[in-house]
């Protein structure tokens, strides 16, 4: 018998020759890119709409987008007592039908400030007490 080159053990015959097949890492399959597609460039001058020749006289437009208004979101301090405030009002408004958010009610508080004439304005503003401005404290 034949002994392997390295190991030393007996090999068989006709089984020295064969060596293990080699596999390798399969590879992930990739579409082939397609060619890139010609655009057609929009001429620079100002662009005349073919007037459409179908059935009908004149083609139905479009009603026009409105546009939503930006919001912003803002934070703010306010006493105990006028937060309880702004609680009843909202109660108020559930029992008249008509609930209200926290927001609403606040915009219309605003609202109604902006109609008042200016001696109405700054009599509402001098009953509001100023407060510090900034975080409150954490009180235990």
């Amino acid at each position: 018998m034949a002994t392997a080159k390295k190991s030393g053990l007996p090999v068989k015959a006709g089984t020295a020759s064969r060596k293990a097949p080699v596999r390798q890492a399969a590879r992930p399959v990739t579409k082939a890119k397609a060619p890139a597609e010609k655009r057609e460039v929009a001429p620079t001058g100002p662009v005349k709409k073919q007037a459409i020749t179908s059935g009908s006289a004149t083609a139905p437009e479009k009603p026009a987008k409105v546009k939503k208004p930006k919001l912003v979101r803002d934070s703010f301090t306010i006493p105990k007592a006028e937060y309880v405030v702004v609680d009843e009002l909202k109660q108020r408004a559930a029992k008249l039908t008509q609930p209200v958010k926290k927001s609403e009610l606040l915009r219309a508080g605003i609202k109604a400030l902006a109609a008042m004439q200016d001696a109405a304005f700054l009599a509402a503003l001098a009953n509001v007490p100023a407060i510090k401005t900034g975080r409150p404290t954490k009180s235990s």
